[in-house]
């Protein structure tokens, strides 16, 4: 109930104004442009803001992260995240732009799964396989929303038995802080009173450039991980975990996106680019990088920290160069990247892969963290 009055008194808000004109976001936002209802249920943009000057932009809507305002190496507030500006184009869109990903995070080979001796089929929507969720997936959902203070935001969904096939109610807290260190916080939190599997991510699609209408290929990336699973021609794991070394997806020193992207390697085929999970070295550590990003256009630097075992690197290889995005910009082939922190793809499948089975009185937490920085 806190959270549904938080909602309308912030639309009551937006429409109280007394005919001023309205104060758009740092990145040209309107929050009237958020304001809707889906399913009966209010949907609004959050702005958080740090004493820094840094502002996301978040709406309650498949908890999406719309905008991201982090200063370049001149100092010039960029906005570094790909999205919409009308809450009507990410109803209309069938993509995960900036989206909180649920509840299976990545690929369900044959949208199905065993769990204590019971098959539970799920909903197919990706070459017969499960994918993110399914089509309904928590992306699509509206959640409920407390702003906390100026730089946290707590989203609540409850997730029920069976949607999506998934079995148990599960109950969601996942919370975004806009920190004074330059960085997005976003912590996890689920309880079930079945049996299930849980792996949530988020699919923020990152462009460090300044430049929403280009390519990433020339941005650099690191992660830090010294294997990948390998997968088949529908990107589903064959169960193996394979070393990067000799192999394009060798990421351990910054290198360009575009310099191995196209070469003439089986796994790259598959993935029309790179769309892997990565088995990171940082052994859950939060406190360690597990992948960093570079624009050495803008300066601005992304390092991505996790408690996950896995990150999947994508690049955009699936964007059709015809998304109008935010402004008016044509987002085009391979204009963004992404770095999801994961369990592996697949893993109800595959018991050799860590386990993403929650019980009952049992909490899941999950734990990612965004920082930006410019280059020393």
């Amino acid at each position: 109930m806190k959270q549904l009055c938080a909602a309308t008194l912030a639309i009551c808000l937006f429409f109280s104004c007394g005919g001023k004109q309205e104060q758009p976001t740092l990145s040209g936002l309107k929050k009237s442009d958020f304001i809707t209802e889906v399913e009966g249920k209010p949907v609004a943009l959050y702005v958080l803001k740090n004493k820094n000057g840094l502002e996301a932009a978040i709406t309650n809507y498949g908890g999406r992260w719309v905008s991201m305002m982090t200063p370049d190496r001149n100092g010039k507030l960029t906005d570094v995240v790909l999205g919409y500006d009308h809450i009507a184009d990410y109803l209309a869109s069938p993509g995960n732009f900036g989206a909180l990903i649920g509840r299976y995070g990545n690929r369900i080979a044959n949208a199905r799964f065993a769990l204590d001796g019971t098959e539970y089929p799920l909903s197919a929507n990706n070459n017969g396989h499960s994918l993110h969720g399914g089509p309904t997936g928590y992306h699509t959902r509206v959640w409920d929303a407390l702003v906390v203070d100026n730089q946290t935001l707590i989203l609540t969904y409850l997730s029920p038995d069976g949607e999506e096939g998934f079995p148990g109610n599960l109950h969601i807290q996942v919370t975004y802080t806009l920190t004074d260190e330059d960085a997005m916080d976003i912590r996890y939190e689920a309880t079930t009173d079945k049996p299930t599997v849980v792996n949530l991510t988020h699919h923020s699609y990152f462009n460090l450039s300044g430049l929403a209408a280009s390519q990433i290929t020339d941005h650099l990336i690191r992660i830090y991980a010294d294997a990948y699973t390998p997968v088949d021609a529908t990107l589903i794991p064959t169960g193996v975990i394979a070393p990067v070394e000799g192999t394009p997806l060798d990421l351990r020193k910054l290198v360009p996106i575009g310099a191995g992207i196209d070469e003439d390697f089986e796994q790259l085929r598959k993935g029309g680019g790179y769309d892997h999970n990565w088995v990171l070295n940082t052994e859950g550590d939060i406190h360690i990088v597990a992948a960093e990003a570079i624009s050495e256009h803008s300066g601005i630097v992304l390092d991505v920290y996790t408690v996950e075992p896995g990150i999947q690197f994508y690049t955009g290889n699936a964007m059709s160069g015809k998304d109008l995005g935010k402004h008016g910009v044509t987002y085009p082939h391979r204009g963004a990247f992404c770095l999801e922190t994961q369990h592996y793809p697949d893993s109800p499948n595959q018991p050799a892969f860590p386990s993403t089975v929650l019980l009952p009185g049992e909490t899941y937490r999950s734990r990612c963290i965004y920082k930006f920085s410019v280059v020393q």
